[in-house]
């Protein structure tokens, strides 16, 4: 029995002493100074819904250059990076073997040449025979065969050296168009064949982002939706909008090929280049509050809104699931209502209940 009272006496003194602590805690709330905050009310703005992909700058004048003919590279003129005029050479393919081609055709012409210049005269002395009654028909018809003969070998001649004069052509590489030179991956001394790629030359203008968009999304992209050009650190280049689409998926990534117009300038962006791309689908009403006034803990975001009771007012920590950013301030998809008032000062300081001063 003594026990029993001994255990009681002491539970009765630890509930005294936990009753005084909450009771000095209560006292120091009660005491705790208000801090003054400055506040503003939540309101809804029209916030665009939008999807991020990455897009791939291309110019609608780009030129893979490759040799039409087989041959040792004897010179490279240029660098990557040179600006060209249609028509520049660029590189030389040794011309020799084919330079050796020419003349022996051309040899073949004047050989052909001599041989129809002469039988145009023998056939016209054959002809003054048959006139005269010297010579047969059948003379005259054998010699007008041979001069045709001639004259089609001669004229083949003719065209066998032009064709090898424009093979000729061939061995110098020049630019098709004004534009800036790719990468050079040959050099001087390389062995280079038709499939070999020797540079690339890229008109730096009319340019085009082509963006991949997922087949989930088939039936909300069409031409007109609005498109922001951006960099890695989500800054806007240009503001466009799709002009194309295409009307088939590309098996290989499952999405549908859609392009926009860029019109900056080629320090802004460039051919090849790979960017983020924001297509806006629409617009609707949402909550919004500045960037400042979002806390995150725990990969949780919250804010604190100002709350009143009984005439003061403390700050109620409240969760809230973030959309997109709008400028200077988060859309709110949940967690708050049209006239909170959301805190935007001093928000490091703040802890759940604590009495603050509105300012604003």
């Amino acid at each position: 029995m003594k026990r029993i009272l001994g255990v009681g006496c002491g539970l009765l003194m630890i509930l005294a002493a936990t009753g005084c602590d909450k009771k000095h805690a209560a006292a120091a709330g009660a005491g705790m100074q208000a801090m003054p905050v400055q506040t503003v009310a939540v309101a809804m703005t029209p916030v665009p819904q939008s999807s991020e992909y990455v897009a791939t700058i291309k110019s609608r004048r780009s030129a893979t250059l490759q040799p039409q003919v087989d041959g040792r590279l004897t010179e490279i003129r240029v660098r990557s990076g040179d600006h060209v005029k249609a028509g520049q050479l660029l590189m030389e393919i040794d011309p020799r073997h084919q330079i050796a081609a020419v003349e022996s055709q051309r040899a073949t012409e004047r050989q052909k040449k001599a041989l129809y210049d002469y039988n145009t005269s023998e056939i016209e002395r054959q002809r003054k025979l048959f006139e005269a009654g010297i010579t047969s028909r059948d003379a005259y018809e054998q010699a007008r065969q041979v001069f045709e003969n001639t004259k089609a070998d001669y004229e083949s001649a003719v065209e066998q050296r032009k064709t090898q004069e424009e093979q000729l052509a061939y061995y110098h590489v020049s630019a098709p168009f004004d534009g800036v030179v790719g990468d050079i991956p040959v050099h001087v001394g390389d062995y280079v064949a038709s499939s070999a790629v020797l540079t690339t030359v890229d008109e730096n203008r009319d340019l085009e982002a082509y963006i991949y968009v997922p087949t989930e999304r088939s039936t909300e992209v069409r031409q007109g939706l609005a498109v922001e050009l951006m960099d890695n650190s989500g800054k806007v280049l240009e503001k466009t909008q799709i002009d194309f689409l295409s009307p088939q998926v590309d098996s290989t990534l499952q999405g549908i090929l859609v392009k926009a117009p860029v019109r900056s300038s080629p320090e802004v962006l460039r051919n090849a280049q790979m960017i983020k791309a924001r297509i806006i689908w629409s617009t609707k009403p949402m909550a919004v509050v500045p960037v400042l006034a979002v806390v995150r803990q725990g990969g949780q975001s919250f804010v604190y809104v100002a709350q009143q009771q009984d005439g003061h007012y403390s700050a109620h920590q409240t969760a809230v699931t973030l959309g997109d950013t709008v400028g200077n301030t988060y859309s709110i998809s949940s967690g708050l209502n049209v006239g909170d008032k959301v805190i935007v000062s001093a928000t490091q300081f703040l802890v759940n209940g604590m009495p603050i001063v509105p300012m604003g």
